[in-house]
């Protein structure tokens, strides 16, 4: 392993000595340390190695269009097509719910919030 990390430096050592590295973004500033508390360690390299590649979590994923899908229908008028969207917005959210293995937050549903109170009380 030792051969890997003498190549690895010596071109390192030239890449520097042909100025590559002089005009890369955040020269100078310090690095931002991410948090990875929340990661179990044997995971950490596996989930930087994802992130950098792009690739989020399925609950992320569902979490990012969650919002885009409430910023679209907040920008939209009142129509057949924006209430496709909440009933497309309502099912992610049930879905998203579901995959946090918690019990169903009825705060998040408020189109069939109050439906679903009438009924289980009459």
């Amino acid at each position: 392993m030792e051969i890997f990390a003498i190549i690895a430096e010596r071109r390192i050592q030239e890449a520097i000595e042909r100025g590559e590295f002089d005009n890369l973004a955040g020269r100078g500033k310090p690095l931002v340390q991410e948090d990875l508390s929340a990661v179990p360690e044997e995971l950490r390299m596996a989930y930087k190695v994802l992130k950098n590649a792009g690739c989020v979590p399925p609950e992320v994923e569902l979490t990012n269009e969650v919002a885009s899908l409430r910023r679209l229908i907040l920008e939209m008028e009142e129509s057949e097509e924006r209430m496709k969207k909440v009933r497309e917005l309502n099912f992610k959210l049930m879905k998203l719910e579901m995959t946090r293995k918690r019990p169903l937050s009825l705060d998040l549903l408020s189109e069939y919030q109050g439906k679903l109170l009438d009924k289980l009380q009459g």
